[in-house]
């Protein structure tokens, strides 16, 4: 139940976060968020024992992400696949604590932009450059950032009772 939660949250503050907090301020760009994105990351030591249903979440989730904000079905649904193997790989074979969610958190940021990048420039979708993906990159981390150390604290601070993972 916990992180079906946080994916919600996660997806709401998306929409929020793009849609209606730039006509607010003048300029958001710093503040590009991936927070859904980063949600998969933290949301994985629920699934370790159910690595099926964690796929399966991410592939619906990615579904209603494109549904609610690209328009391209499938697209983010595939890279969010993506980048539960990668959280996979990275909980798996690497030490997890909380400088290293930071880092890895960054990595992720930085894979999900770089194959976006790929795929929008295979498919010729839009103009790409190399600057503009360093560029979105660079104005995604801050956001995420503080947003999974947010996570990870409340993550933290739930009782034992209501979960059975170790972040640690």
């Amino acid at each position: 139940m916990i992180p079906l939660i946080i994916i919600i949250i996660s997806l709401i503050l998306d929409g929020v976060l793009t849609n209606f907090l730039p006509f607010l301020v003048n300029d958001l760009s710093l503040f590009t968020p991936l927070l859904t994105l980063v949600s998969i990351f933290i949301i994985y030591p629920f699934f370790r024992k159910k690595e099926s249903r964690f796929y399966l979440i991410l592939f619906i989730v990615g579904i209603i992400y494109d549904l609610l904000y690209t328009n391209l079905l499938f697209f983010n649904a595939i890279l969010f696949l993506v980048t539960g193997i990668l959280t996979k790989v990275i909980y798996k074979n690497f030490e997890i604590n909380f400088l290293k969610i930071m880092i890895y958190s960054v990595i992720l940021i930085t894979t999900y932009e770089i194959l976006t990048a790929l795929i929008i420039l295979i498919f010729n979708l839009v103009p790409i450059t190399i600057t503009k993906v360093i560029y979105k990159i660079s104005h995604s981390v801050l956001l995420n950032i503080v947003y999974i150390e947010i996570l990870y604290l409340i993550i933290k601070l739930i009782p034992k009772k209501y979960k059975n993972i170790s972040i640690n």
